[in-house]
Parts: structure tokens; sequence; C-alpha cells
């Protein structure tokens, strides 16, 4: 049985809408050359969202200048040697949230970070060269060699970070399965290959980007 079309899908989340569904999507947040960042900012995107998820949002967005701070701005080789008497410091400091196992992940990502970092130049370079038509490849490679980036979390960090990229929110699973892309949990390989195909294809029949449809599917239920 064959995916619904793209233009079906707008059309039914413009309804949704009462016809302002472009109005809405005019705040999509564009892509950006990931590849100019260094790599203690993809650190620390990987940590926002890592401390944000299960968590009030703008709690972690309004500490987080404490964050940088406890972190040494995010410096990979720092972090990357973090210690017990680190943890120590970090689980009685306020200006953060005192969460030991998101703590000990900031350690983790550097070093995971850094291993990319010697393989491709820097991690930044491997995230931005990584192609938009194998995006659940990277999420796989993320949760598989990072701490705590699987599911969303991952997903999310990347379209901060500037990386035009779907999320598998509830809604976009949900419309995923309306369309007939997928016939039960978005989580395994398979169901995300397949997911992988219809963004393929929707942005070739669209032309436009990734974020853009995600958001589009997510307005059509």
């Amino acid at each position: 049985m064959p995916i619904s079309s793209f233009a079906s899908i707008a059309a039914r989340a413009n309804d949704n809408k009462n016809g302002a569904l472009e109005a809405l999507l005019a705040d999509s947040p564009p892509a950006q050359d990931i590849s100019a960042l260094t790599d203690d900012r993809i650190l620390s995107e990987f940590s926002k969202r890592v401390f944000q998820a299960g968590f009030n949002w703008s709690v972690v967005e309004n500490k987080w200048q404490g964050f940088e701070a406890a972190f040494h701005q995010f410096d990979l080789g720092r972090n990357a040697m973090m210690n017990d008497e680190d943890l120590d410091r970090h689980l009685k400091n306020t200006d953060i949230i005192r969460h030991a196992t998101k703590i000990l992940s900031v350690r983790d990502n550097a070093i995971f970070l850094s291993d990319l970092a010697h393989t491709h130049g820097s991690a930044a370079r491997c995230i931005a060269d990584w192609p938009s038509e194998d995006l659940v490849g990277l999420w796989q490679m993320m949760k598989a060699r990072g701490a705590r980036l699987g599911g969303v979390t991952g997903q999310y960090a990347l379209r901060f970070m500037g990386k035009d990229t779907f999320i598998l929110s509830s809604d976009v699973v949900h419309a995923l399965t309306s369309a007939g892309v997928i016939d039960g949990p978005a989580t395994s390989k398979r169901a995300q290959a397949k997911i992988q195909a219809a963004f393929n294809q929707w942005a070739q029949e669209s032309g436009q980007s990734l974020t853009r449809i995600s958001r589009t599917l997510a307005f059509s239920v």
C-alpha cells in the first residue's frame, strides 16, 4: 500500500490550522553550517538536551550560564577527565541541576565527541557531513556511542545545533502511522528505515526541509 503524498498531509495540516500552516512554519529553524561550530558547542548542546529530558526546559535554560561555568565552557578535554572530586563538586553546586547520571553523561559525551574528532578532524564536521538521507543512521550512532542521546533527546540536540532533521515526537509518530509508513512503534531499526525512506520521498516531492516536513506532520494530527 503506497504511503500518503506530502501534498495530502500538508492539506490536512492546513485544514487543522484553519489555513495558517504556512504562518506556523515560518519560524522553522533554518539549517546552519554545523562544521563551523567548535566541538565544545556540540557538547554544550548535547548536555542541555540531556538535562532537559524529563525536566522543565525553562528551568534548565535559566540555569545554563551556571552549567557553562561549572563544566568549563564544555571543554572536551577537561570534561573527559572528570573524576570523583569533580562529580562531588558538581553534586553540591546549586547553579546546576544536581543529577548524578546526567552529570556523568557530560564526561561520557566528551569522550565520544573526542573520538569523533580524532577520526573526522572535528565532531562538528562528522555531524555536518552526515547525509540527510540517512539521519536515522546518525541517531543510531549517537545512541550507541554517546550517553543518554537516544530517543528524541539526540534528535532535538541536532535540530537546535542547526542540523536539518525530523523529530519523532508523539504527534509525528501518529501522523506516520496515519500515512501508512509504520504500523507500530517507531523505535526499531526496521521502522526507522521506513520512516527515513518516507521523509526522503516527501523531501523529493515537496522540495522542503526535513524540519518543515516534520512540523507539517505534527500539525496534521
